[in-house]
């Protein structure tokens, strides 16, 4: 590992600085004048396929994906990506099964389908139960998107003096009011066209510095065979055969909790979840919607691979140094000390700009599925006054600020969090972690839907809340430490699994048991 002196200079802030420009512009260009709500939230229902599929994966990745997959290889080894293999069997699910249902007459929100079946208390509850998850994982995205900002000021030495808390909201509000610039004016339309243009910024520049660091190392591949190989780093598939049951359910990356754990998660995040499914229907016919997202899951597959790829250079690179040696807060700056400190000037405004662009196209897509449930689900059924479209287009910006002030809260409380002493998981897996618990919930709602023809709103309801209730006693936390006896503590892939077990098991018991008396 050779030393240096950060290299980000006045070439590399010019660099991003315009880039940031670019973005602000080019989205407000890629939107055509909206003239009613469906035109924001739906874009006409027109845009192409591959278009979609690409702002898809641009969505799924955020800066979580491009700083912090990294550290997951960094730490470990290639074993999450058995998790991706479980992401692809889940879209092929969605889109063979969810998918026809949702193109089956106006459907403007995911949630219009558990209406449909169990009426609109079911449909409250799992819009303000997305809304939660949304506030609670894209705060942690939010705080991922900081990260490389935050590192920069404090290197640059402008901001001497300045708490790590200080430096973080500075960059969390900055972040914010650019992707606020063309959410609230452009709608999906300019957030999808955007996701397209920043995935090929992002994925060139994370190639780009792959490229780079393989070029950095002393020996090139005989440093990353002698490092990484030899020391079983590039392990793909861990079967987890040789503990307990107990163990093996505590254990994210053993084969049959990634893939299982992986496939209802995205069987959740993908039909359920409104910030995708809204995407989907945007493409205006079910062929369309199962192209794209089959598609994604070829490449979310080496999406993932290239960054743990680059984890596993970081590892060479750096010698396995632990965080406290390499001058660090958390773990998850180590790829932007790298970018910062080692590439060329000039390259490393533009892959830092990279970085952006992976974090705004995921933010800028929460803001815009925020917005579009809270007017379809919570606002417009209860206003006895009906909406002109100009009325509901001006109700939708308001409430796309509105969320970019509530992300960027959420962001901050996540910030003090992870700024705290003690061993933190990656952002990754705490965002990751924190969708996969409210997913479950959603999922069984969904699936009892489809499945059950005698279960009833009061069933889904009971099932509903069962399951999230049930799961705060299995996930490690304040309330598991309250039990006696030695808890049991599921690995996060399985949160979406067990809920959604549970709420249809408690859906059909309660439906069953109903019948009965009646």
């Amino acid at each position: 590992m050779e030393s240096s002196v950060p290299a980000f200079g006045w070439l590399d802030y010019t660099v991003w600085v315009l880039y940031m420009i670019f973005v602000a512009y080019f989205g407000l260009r890629a939107s055509d004048k909206q003239q009613s709500a469906k035109d924001y939230f739906l874009g006409g229902e027109g845009l192409p396929w591959w278009a979609v599929l690409f702002s898809v994966v641009a969505t799924e990745t955020s800066t979580l994906t491009f700083i912090s997959i990294p550290v997951v290889a960094y730490g470990g080894n290639l074993t999450f990506l058995q998790i991706t293999i479980g992401y692809f069997i889940g879209r092929v699910i969605v889109a063979l099964v969810f998918l026809p249902h949702y193109f089956k007459g106006e459907i403007y929100t995911a949630y219009t389908f558990l209406e449909r079946r169990f009426g609109s208390s079911m449909r409250n509850a799992t819009s303000i139960t997305f809304m939660f998850t949304r506030l609670l994982a894209d705060g942690v995205r939010l705080f991922a998107t900081a990260i490389p900002l935050a590192v920069l000021l404090r290197f640059g030495g402008a901001f001497e003096g300045w708490s790590d808390f200080q430096l973080y909201a500075m960059a969390i509000m900055s972040i914010t009011v650019l992707t606020l610039l063309y959410t609230f004016l452009g709608g999906i339309k300019a957030v999808v066209w955007m996701d397209v243009i920043q995935m090929g910024v992002y994925l060139g520049g994370a190639i780009l510095a792959g490229v780079l660091l393989v070029q950095a190392l002393p020996d090139g591949w005989q440093s990353f065979h002698q490092a990484v190989i030899s020391t079983g780093k590039t392990q793909w598939f861990d079967w987890g055969w040789d503990g307990s049951w107990k163990s093996y359910l505590e254990q994210p990356y053993v084969f049959g909790v990634a893939i299982i754990g992986g496939a209802i998660f995205s069987l959740a995040s993908h039909g359920t979840d409104h910030l995708l499914v809204q995407r989907l229907l945007a493409t205006g016919s079910l062929g369309s919607g199962q192209k794209a997202l089959i598609g994604s899951g070829f490449v979310i597959i080496l999406q993932f691979l290239l960054f743990l790829f680059i984890g596993l250079l970081l590892y060479t690179f750096y010698e396995g140094a632990d965080i406290s040696v390499l001058g660090l807060r958390t773990q998850d700056e180590i790829f932007v000390k790298y970018i910062i400190e080692h590439i060329p000037s000039g390259v490393s405004g533009l892959i830092v700009a990279a970085l952006f662009a992976a974090a705004m196209s995921s933010l800028s897509s929460s803001l815009n599925a925020l917005a579009s449930t809270s007017l379809y689900d919570l606002i417009i059924p209860y206003r006895k006054k009906v909406l002109s479209a100009v009325e509901e287009l001006n109700l939708s910006r308001r409430m796309t600020l509105i969320w970019g002030i509530v992300l960027s809260v959420s962001a901050l409380l996540f910030t003090i969090l992870q700024l705290q002493a003690g061993e933190r998981p990656t952002v990754v897996e705490l965002g990751l972690g924190i969708a996969s618990y409210t997913y479950g919930g959603l999922l069984g709602a969904f699936s009892l839907g489809l499945m059950s023809k005698k279960a009833q709103s009061i069933d889904a309801l009971a099932g509903f809340f069962s399951g999230l209730i049930c799961l705060l006693f299995m996930v490690e936390g304040p309330v598991q430490n309250l039990l006696p006896g030695e808890p049991l503590a599921l690995a996060w892939p399985l949160y979406t699994a067990v809920g959604a077990t549970i709420v249809v098991l408690i859906g059909e018991l309660s439906a069953a048991f109903r019948n009965s008396k009646a």
